[in-house]
């Protein structure tokens, strides 16, 4: 399965959802609809995990180099909704500590304090 986003402005922040695999070859797409997303429709960012079925490693460099951005440009990046073997990854690896993980986007959109 190849990896598929979409990007909207939702209440302030600006909402990419991640569908599919994020691997070693998916990575550098969503690293660039980050970028441009930041960049273009402002510095907090959620992402909207519930169909994203599996995360490797490249994935979560991804994550950190967006939080990384966000942060730098005053806002931050919170998840949403992700899947239990994304989740399961999150939290072995700490990220979950780092970012804020919400169960879905609305509650992510109404609680991140960005």
């Amino acid at each position: 399965m190849k990896l598929r986003l979409a990007r909207r402005s939702l209440s302030g922040a600006v909402v990419v959802v991640v569908a599919g695999e994020l691997d070693l070859f998916t990575a550098p797409i969503l690293r660039d609809e980050i970028r441009d997303a930041i960049m273009q429709d402002g510095a907090t960012v959620v992402l909207d995990l519930a169909d994203l079925s599996f995360m490797d490693s490249s994935g979560l460099s991804v994550l950190i180099e967006a939080w990384r951005l966000a942060t730098s440009e005053g806002g931050g990046v919170c998840l949403a909704a992700p899947q239990p073997p994304v989740a399961r990854i999150l939290r072995t690896t700490g990220l979950d500590r780092r970012m804020k993980v919400y169960p879905d986007v609305d509650t992510a959109i109404l609680t991140h304090p960005e």
